[in-house]
């Protein structure tokens, strides 16, 4: 089994598996503009949307050939479609903030919801009027369509934890489990999930902020920036391990070394399939929005300023089927990510409980994820934290 990384895009092979399911995951070279052709819908995304049985149903219904170039994170199909991209793909994929910054720099177009009539199968709170982010700052145009969703929440041992210290960020600094905690190696997330506690003890919070804006995690003022340093140095001593990848965060939950674990739901969706099956002998427990607020994601479908109107009636028909319910029901259980459609109705019910179909007011309640307001002083602030 491969080795899954810290991304929140790895595949969840482990949930898959116990699913029954497999992707299909093509690999394909970068498109250029000679090989590009109007029977080709192409697509620069993340690998693991491309499945065998959606491609084919894609193809069939349009006669149009699938081809997908893949990526890891948002700066790196930003900078394949700023140097150029928008000539060589008709989709591209982003999360959280990214589809505003697309859509400023003239890379993407609008989204015309009245071609996607499997809108209304999305929850409401994914929808542009609810959740912002898919509308430009003006809130005049469509930018992008939804996809799938997670959080960086606290996976807990419920055998281990006590209820009455479950639910607050500030778990991840209470004495009594010292040696039982990890956390990744990231200092994005490790910086903007503690920034969050550290503001609601400035009480920062809710206060008006400079910029004019709601509070983010990633724009945190140099108080909120202290004292999220002073925390993580004390949550360093509390820590066993930080896991450099799921399958050690596997390992140290199932054997018992860590009790909780602050991570995109991944471990959590394994080992509540092993519980299922019996093969641990404890439960767990996700809390995606901690009572000082959660980190999360939903990622998003975009049309490219370079795809003309015949491409973009192709991209249309594409997220349209995308949106169905019978194909997200094939989404979310071969990613093992959240799905901002309702499929409840298509799945088991403790599938219902692991892919967080009941969870959709949390997931649009979370601060999205986004890019360090100063990544120097971020940076400097983890090394300082290292060293300690």
């Amino acid at each position: 089994m491969k080795t899954r990384s810290l991304t929140r895009r790895s595949v969840l092979a482990g949930t898959a598996a116990a699913a029954g399911l497999a992707a299909f995951r093509p690999m394909a070279p970068f498109i250029s503009n000679a090989e590009a052709a109007a029977t080709k819908l192409r697509l620069l995304m993340w690998q693991p949307y491309a499945i065998k049985e959606t491609i084919a149903e894609f193809e069939s219904s349009t006669g149009a050939s699938f081809s997908p170039t893949f990526f890891d994170g948002n700066s790196e199909a930003f900078n394949k479609m700023k140097v150029g991209g928008t000539k060589d793909f008709d989709i591209v994929q982003a999360d959280g903030f990214w589809p505003r910054l697309y859509f400023r720099q003239g890379l993407t177009q609008a989204v015309d919801y009245a071609k996607l009539p499997n809108t209304k199968n999305v929850f409401p709170e994914f929808l542009p009027d609810k959740f912002t982010l898919l509308a430009d700052e003006k809130g005049e145009h469509n930018v992008a369509a939804p996809n799938c969703w997670g959080g960086y929440g606290i996976t807990v041992n419920t055998s281990k934890i006590a209820p009455e210290d479950v639910g607050s960020i500030s778990l991840l600094l209470n004495e009594k489990y010292k040696g039982h905690f990890s956390s990744n190696s990231r200092f994005e997330e490790n910086i903007a999930q503690m920034g969050i506690l550290a503001a609601t003890n400035l009480g920062t919070i809710d206060k008006p902020r400079e910029d004019g804006q709601p509070f983010n995690p990633y724009h945190l003022t140099d108080a909120e920036l202290a004292e999220t340093k002073k925390l993580l140095i004390a949550q360093k001593k509390l820590l066993l391990t930080r896991y450099q990848d799921y399958d050690a965060l596997d390992r140290l939950m199932r054997g018992g070394a860590i009790w909780a674990a602050p991570e995109f739901a991944e471990t959590y969706r394994h080992l509540k399939v092993m519980r299922a099956e019996g093969k641990i002998d404890f439960d767990v427990q996700h809390v995606l929005k901690p009572k000082e607020g959660g980190l999360g994601w939903v990622d998003t479908w975009m049309i490219s300023s370079g795809a003309d109107s015949e491409q973009a009636e192709l991209a249309l028909k594409w997220i349209n089927l995308y949106l169905s319910k019978e194909n997200f029901a094939r989404v979310v259980r071969s990613t093992g990510y959240g799905g901002t459609v309702d499929v409840r109705s298509l799945l088991k019910p403790e599938e219902i409980d692991l892919y967080f179909q009941e969870k959709s007011a949390d997931a649009s309640q979370l601060h999205m994820f986004d890019q360090p307001s100063s990544p120097e002083k971020w940076e400097r602030i983890w090394s300082d934290v290292e060293a300690s």
